[in-house]
């Protein structure tokens, strides 16, 4: 073989490959130079020709790239560098050390991290972190994969079956059991309407059919739609309602509760159906009305069985699924107030609507079949049950206001309460009878249609000594006539007021108009019951200053008498305890300007009214004073009990306490305050006897006992009242004619001219007759009982413009007592004209005698307020006035 192609031998170090190693050394042996004797790279070569790493490039080469190592590693490489070659001749570079291949400790974790200074120590490598998300998730998974396996799906029958709420008398035996199972009936799935079924999904859990149980995409959309203000389908899917509602007897809002209702859900999601998950939600939810599943519903709402629905009618009842208090078009104020049957409706056809829109676009119905249900499908009115027949039902709503209205969390719907109330049985027996026997005796529709119609009857008994309410009168049948006539009803009080004018005045005082409000009590003058007021007829108002009320029209104020009469001309002085025996209307207007109306209703509402806008009406106007406002018959007498009680002022109540399993849930708590100085209230009430004893109020007289009470009746003869009280109870009687018929959409107060046969119902006539009757039989046998007597209070102020005049007052009181010579007398502005009851006696109420109460303003164009009390057979009636109200409200 030729020279030229022979192969040239390979040097013994390795030639490149040897170079590249050798860079790859460790610092100390790639830069150690050779000891003398000792060979050089050339050395190790077989040829000195080929391959020799003697070269002078070969060698500048590594040199230079060791120079450059070193000046990057700088100081922390030094150390390193001095070592000998000798130390780390055995060494792989890179293992065991840090950079530049120095010695260093292994670690399962490197952190903080080996070989870095400042920050960079604490900052975890992509690995590190990397392990800790994994570790985490894993960890996750395994606390679900134990939770899912720990909870156990509870026994559906035994949750979903809700039991009976008991309701006790005062003596401890049973009421009526109501609220539970009696109102449930469990039907399957193949009687549920398919358009039911969709009326749900569309308007609570859109992907019901395709989820595991729970919808976090759901709940995302929840929040945001609440966000915008739109209407929402909830975050809970329907299986989690299910779950809570059937299975879950916790109904606490605890984190505890809502991961185990989540795991429960998924676990159910994950063994059962969806029809029968499905099923058991529309069987379990409450539609409100005490309906407990669909076909409870449908036969509380539509009067029909659940499978014979149509699509209207279940897109309703999925409505009320969103809470019956705020979708039932009955309303439900005795709840919220807010929850009134106008607001109601709106609410329950908008959500319906947007139902059925839902269905549309959720394809699970056409365009063309959405266009037929275009009328909002009324439901039946409220229906009760027979075991709330006569006032049972209404002392059951009673007592489960109260009942919620003191504990909010208690969820009266699921059952299992024993609620104790104050109502006396036989006390409630007697109020019920003796209505029952004053209106068949006196109140004849068939005879008498056009007056005798629309009557009603309210009536409630307080324990002046506790505020407990011991009986009311609802209505006549709770089945059949769904307001409850105790409560609420937009009936005007009239003269029932005037007490708390007086209380005012004697606790306020009269307002001097030569001294500045500035100065406080001393601007002010307490007034007496002997203070001395105009009784005349038409009294032109004024102010406390002396200049003459006027309205914002410029209009000033007239104040009638019952009657139209004026008492004791020419001077028209009489006391103010004479003014409230004869309920004479112009003092107490007078005296409540002098005080200040602002001053009035802070008495009336220290009494214990309330200040709502269903039933204390405006005090800007002078005819605030008698009794414009509209109270229910439970607070008018638990406002009277205060007086009864010198002046210590509570709350009526009707729940004793409230049990469950065993627990005492609720328990009242005697929370009496002081109202009135005790001064103030015992006088109110030696006022209010004398109304009893010689006034307007004598039919109310009871033997062997003292009774302080007043009667009231108001414009137009649309209601009257008698409001009355003993030592022992206090007991308020309304009637009223009230339009509620649907077919007349008037919903409005009549005039009672001619009811039960009299010209004008008085407070002396029918209330005060009922409340004679129940209270002699609700005090027999106790012990008769006086009430304090009064100490002597305030000064004999002269109101309205009056002066001290040698002309005899009229007071029945021994200060003011006229002499034998002189009679109270009474003139009638207007001429009288002869009626059949001439020859009456004074406060015969079951005389004919008529008379007219309006007054106001000198154009006529307003109503002067409440008049009442019975006026002489000599009397006429003036003009129609006082607007109506609407049932509504709660006493609460």
């Amino acid at each position: 073989m030729s020279e030229h192609r022979r192969k040239p031998p390979q040097p013994q170090g390795g030639g490149r490959a040897a170079a590249r190693r050798a860079a790859q050394q460790p610092s100390g042996r790639r830069g150690a130079r050779p000891e003398a004797g000792s060979p050089g790279p050339a050395a190790h070569s077989p040829s000195g020709t080929h391959g020799s790493t003697s070269d002078p490039e070969e060698a500048s080469y590594s040199g230079r790239a060791e120079a450059r190592r070193a000046q990057r590693g700088g100081s922390r490489r030094r150390a390193t560098e001095v070592a000998g070659p000798a130390r780390g001749a055995g060494r792989r570079p890179g293992r065991g050390g840090g950079a530049g291949g120095g010695p260093g400790k292994k670690r399962f974790i490197d952190y903080p991290r080996f070989g870095r200074h400042g920050w960079r120590r604490w900052v975890p490598s992509w690995k590190l972190v990397s392990a800790c998300c994994l570790g985490c998730f894993g960890l996750l998974i395994a606390f679900i994969g134990v939770a899912y396996y720990m909870v156990a799906i509870p026994d559906v029958a035994q949750a979903a079956k809700a039991q009976n709420n008991v309701y006790y008398w005062s003596d401890g035996s049973q009421m009526v059991a109501t609220g539970g199972e009696v109102n449930r009936q469990i039907i399957p799935y193949e009687q549920i309407p398919s358009a039911m079924r969709y009326a749900v999904i569309s308007a609570e859990n859109k992907t019901f059919e395709t989820d595991s149980g729970i919808d976090p995409q759901g709940i995302a959309r929840a929040l945001l739609n609440m966000a915008k203000g739109g209407q929402t389908q909830g975050g809970s899917t329907i299986t989690q309602q299910y779950v809570k509602n059937a299975q879950l007897d916790d109904q606490s809002q605890t984190i505890s509760r809502k991961f185990k209702e989540l795991f429960i859900s998924i676990k159910v999601g994950a063994t059962k159906k969806k029809s029968d998950i499905m099923a058991g939600y529309l069987n379990t939810a409450y539609y409100g009305r005490g309906a407990y599943g669909l076909q409870a519903a449908a036969r509380t709402y539509y009067s029909k069985d659940a499978k014979d629905l149509d699509p209207s009618q279940c897109a309703f009842l999925a409505s009320l699924l969103k809470g019956a208090t705020y979708f039932d078009p009955a309303g439900a104020p005795e709840i919220d107030p807010a929850a009134t049957a106008e607001q109601n409706t709106k609410n329950a056809t908008e959500r319906w609507g947007w139902i059925l829109d839902q269905e549309v676009k959720d394809k699970h119905m056409t365009q063309a079949e959405r266009d037929k249900y275009r009328l909002f499908p009324m439901p039946d009115k409220p229906k009760k049950g027979a075991n709330l027949s006569g006032q049972i039902g209404y002392l059951v709503s009673l007592a489960q206001a109260s009942a919620k209205n003191n504990n909010p969390d208690m969820n009266l719907s699921q059952g299992g309460y024993q609620i104790y109330t104050t109502f006396d049985k036989k006390k409630v027996q007697e109020m019920e009878s003796v209505v029952k026997k004053v209106r068949d005796k006196n109140i004849d529709p068939k005879k008498r249609p056009d007056v005798d119609t629309f009557v009603q009857f309210g009536a409630a008994s307080v324990d002046v000594k506790t505020g407990a309410i011991v009986a009311i009168y609802g209505g006549d049948d709770a089945t059949k006539h769904f307001t409850n006539n105790a409560d609420e009803t937009g009936a005007q009080v009239g003269s029932t007021f005037k007490p708390f004018v007086l209380a005012a005045g004697m606790e306020y005082g009269k307002r001097d108009p030569n001294k500045p409000a500035s100065q406080g009590d001393s601007s002010r003058t307490p007034v007496s019951p002997d203070s001395i007021y105009s009784g005349k007829n038409r009294l032109k108002i004024k102010n406390y200053d002396g200049t003459v009320w006027k309205d914002q029209n410029g209009n000033e104020w007239l104040q009638t008498n019952d009657g139209n009469e004026s008492y004791n001309p020419p001077s028209y002085a009489i006391d103010l305890r004479y003014a409230m025996q004869e309920s004479v209307n112009s003092p107490y207007v007078q005296l409540g300007m002098d005080v200040g109306t602002d001053k009035v209703k802070q008495a009336a509402m220290a009494a214990g009214l309330r200040d709502s806008k269903t039933s204390m009406a405006s005090s800007s106007v002078p005819s605030f004073s008698i009794g414009t406002s509209s109270p229910s018959a439970i607070r008018m007498a638990g406002a009277y009990a205060t007086f009864a009680a010198s002046g210590t002022q509570r709350d009526p109540f009707s729940v004793t306490s409230v049990r469950k399993d065993g627990k005492v849930i609720y328990q009242h708590e005697d929370q009496a305050k002081s109202a009135f100085p005790a001064a103030v209230a015992n006088n109110v009430t030696d006022v209010l006897k004398t109304v009893v004893d010689k006034g307007t109020g004598t039919n109310a007289k009871l033997s062997g006992r003292q009774v302080a009470g007043k009667t009231g009746t108001t414009d137009g003869n649309r209601s009257a009242w008698f409001v009355g009280y003993t030592p022992q109870y206090s007991t308020a009687v309304g009637m009223y004619r009230f339009d509620d018929n649907e077919a007349s959409k008037k919903r409005e107060f009549l005039k009672m001219f001619g009811t039960g046969g009299q010209e004008k119902i008085h407070g002396a006539s029918f209330p005060s007759s009922i409340w004679h009757d129940y209270m002699e039989q609700a005090l027999e046998g106790s012990t008769a009982v006086s009430f304090p007597a009064p100490e002597k209070i305030g000064d004999k102020v002269y109101g309205g413009g009056m002066s001290p005049s040698p002309t005899p007052v009229p007071s029945p009181s021994a200060s003011l007592a006229p002499s034998p010579s002189i009679k109270p007398s009474r003139t009638p502005s207007m001429p009288p004209s002869p009626t059949p009851s001439a020859s009456c006696s004074r406060w015969d109420w079951t005389c004919n005698d008529t008379g007219g109460t309006n007054g106001g303003p000198t154009d006529g164009g307003a109503n002067g307020g409440p008049s009442p009390s019975p006026s002489p057979s000599r009397s006429k009636p003036g003009g129609p006035g006082g607007g109506p109200g609407g049932p509504g409200g709660s006493w609460f």
